[in-house]
């Protein structure tokens, strides 16, 4: 197979909700009404308070003629000696931004690539460090959601190189699926690879779906699909229908604009509509929010004793949730779960299956 090496390179307010009212791709609207159904029983209620990698160097790549994983045919395979760092990449992203600097409407088409990484260790600190800021219980075995934090260097890799169709900044996370085969130890060295696939058009832009995949030994272990929305100017705009009323309430969390920060410094994600008051207005949020990984993990970690070995969790990021503000979570029968704002107006519903 041939290979090569590549040298190292370094307002409105606007609400999620109005950007993805109803379902998204990753929930249907039968689980979404079900999940949202009101007078669902809960506990008691309850108030709770709430690395940096070395860059790229050479890059080895590989034709994986008629791999058809991504459903786009053939992929080439891009093998990076480390994890990116993410710093680089969120200026890359930021440059390219900037009019005449590759900015304004990306291509119709997904990269036939994808990005590969072997070798990927747990530091215990670091992943102690997650499970305080997430909420999760201290063990040596990793949350469904901290594999997506390992790799997201990579994903982040995928998503500034040259051609991706969707521009990072401004993006959407609209919906999150993590598959958990087995679970994994502290101990275990990962590999990840990822790809994009399923470019398709929404009401309000175009969305993509950004594809994580872990191995140990070859055996794949873990796998998330990120949903991410490129926001467009599209003609028209969608009726919003009747919002269904909140379900019971089990716990309520005070969420701190400390979580911004600690979040984004323990998963890599810098992105300033979560860490930045002015870069938060800059795309149309009055202050930052939380990043939606963070709301799907405390979720989980809220039900952690209750989740099998082997699971699947899909979530669809809603409104977003403003930091600071309080919100309420429910854990409802037939295995959903959702968050709600104090006005009973979804940040997030999922399904554990």
């Amino acid at each position: 197979m041939a290979r090569r090496r590549e040298p190292a390179r370094e307002p409105e307010d606007l609400s999620v909700h109005e950007l993805i009212e109803g379902p998204t791709e990753i929930l249907s609207r039968e689980t979404l009404d079900a999940i949202r159904r009101p007078g669902a029983a809960g506990a008691d209620l309850r108030v709770e308070q709430t690395h940096d990698l070395t860059a790229s160097a050479a890059e080895v790549t590989t034709d994986l003629g008629g791999d058809g994983r991504a459903g786009t045919g053939s992929r080439t395979r891009v093998e990076l000696p480390r994890m990116p760092a993410s710093g680089a990449l969120y200026r890359r992203a930021a440059l390219g931004a900037l009019p005449g600097l590759g900015g304004g409407r990306r291509g119709n088409d997904l990269p036939a690539v994808e990005y590969a990484v072997a070798g990927v260790r747990t530091d215990r600190a670091h992943l102690a460090d997650y499970d305080r800021v997430c909420g999760f219980r201290l063990t040596d075995r990793l949350p469904a959601t901290y594999p997506h934090v390992l790799g997201f260097p990579l994903a982040l890799r995928l998503m500034t190189a040259p051609g991706f169709p969707i521009a990072l900044t401004g993006v959407v996370h609209v919906g999150n699926r993590i598959t958990t085969h087995r679970p994994i130890t502290a101990d275990e060295v990962l590999d990840f690879t990822t790809y994009a696939q399923d470019l398709r058009p929404h009401d309000r832009g175009r969305q993509v779906d950004v594809v994580l995949v872990g191995s140990v030994d070859g055996e794949e272990v873990w796998r998330g699909v990120s949903t991410y929305l490129g926001r467009e100017r599209t003609p028209g705009g969608r009726e919003r229908g009747e919002r269904p009323g909140a379900p019971t309430a089990t716990a309520r969390w005070r969420v701190e604009p400390r979580v911004g920060t600690e979040y984004a410094r323990v998963s890599g994600d810098h992105n300033p509509i979560h860490t930045s008051r002015l870069g938060a207005r800059l795309f149309g949020f009055r202050r930052p929010i939380a990043h939606g990984m963070w709301s799907k993990a405390r979720c989980l970690a809220a039900m952690q004793t209750r989740l099998p070995d082997a699971h699947t969790v899909e979530v669809a990021f809603k409104l977003p949730v403003p930091l600071p503000s309080t919100v309420n979570f429910a854990v409802l029968p037939d295995d959903g779960f959702a968050l709600h704002d104090s006005q009973g107006r979804p940040h997030l519903v999922g399904l554990v299956r």
